[in-house]
């Protein structure tokens, strides 16, 4: 299977805390641990999980973190296409709290790959059998529509808004203002809505509600949880299989990572879907 991601990540530093500190409070993290994340990283890796194998189209800073990112994400199976514009490498801190909940804070500019940096080879992804868009420049998603399923997040409506290409299916959520997508955002509209709403599970339009997966073990963070949702669903997609098996495989990708430490401990493998 010929997948790829095009997308942003950051070295994140996690700190588990009982609570998130409120003004003037200080908190003691009760464990720490840093690796290369964000979107576009954790469905990376996700995929290349389920298929075997992924591209991903990213930017690195020209600095240490840059390059750390690259190997760690290198070492997990991803093969990694990156423009290193003369910057540093976009740092997070992300804290998780007793519930599981993550809550981060970004230093520094996201780094986007652009469509028109003839040093990323964007020609092969007319032969991928599907795209999951996390982030980029409008070039890059019009290099993104040329796979055969084009899977894109809400995060960045704006971009997807301008570019005016036809995204297949748009995964929204239904619990963050900044990733809802209403009818007329855009022009085409995407054909297919997937609005997730964590543990109520979500809605396809068109098509109906569909439930959350259930948890395989004890909630440890959310952090990825989205990102791994989408990546299955493109997996799924991808494969042949209908929309209602595409969002029960995500479900399943989002409710694992959901149990695991990190963004990567609870990520499934292509063997764990008999659906």
């Amino acid at each position: 299977m010929n997948l790829a991601v095009v997308g942003h990540t950051e070295w994140v530093e996690f700190a588990r805390v009982e609570h998130v500190p409120v003004a003037g409070e200080i908190v003691h993290a009760l464990e720490t641990w840093e690796e290369a994340a964000g979107g576009g990283a954790v469905a990376a890796v996700q995929l290349s999980n389920l298929a075997g194998s992924v591209r991903f189209y990213t930017a690195l800073g020209s600095d240490e973190l840059g390059r750390r990112t690259r190997a760690q994400l290198t070492e997990q199976g991803v093969t990694v296409h990156a423009a290193t514009p003369p910057s540093a490498h976009r740092r997070a801190l992300t804290y998780l709290d007793g519930d599981g909940e993550r809550t981060i804070t970004v230093f520094g500019e996201k780094l986007l790959p652009g469509g028109g940096d003839g040093s990323l080879p964007w020609e092969e992804l007319a032969r991928a059998d599907a795209v999951y868009f996390v982030s980029g420049d409008v070039e890059a998603l019009r290099q993104a529509r040329k796979a055969r399923i084009l899977v894109a997040g809400a995060r960045e409506l704006p971009t997807l808004a301008r570019a005016g290409v036809e995204i297949d299916v748009l995964v929204g959520s239904g619990e963050d203002e900044t990733e809802r997508y209403r009818a007329g955002d855009f022009d085409p509209a995407p054909k297919i809505v997937v609005t997730t709403a964590g543990a109520l599970g979500g809605w396809v339009q068109p098509g109906g509600p569909f439930t959350a997966a259930p948890l395989p073990g004890p909630i440890e963070d959310a952090y990825g949880c989205g990102d791994c949702f989408a990546a299955g669903l493109t997996y799924a997609l991808a494969e042949g299989r209908s929309m209602e098996d595409a969002v029960q495989v995500g479900a399943r990708c989002g409710a694992a990572v959901l149990t695991g430490r990190g963004p990567y401990a609870g990520q499934l493998g292509g063997g764990d879907f008999t659906l």
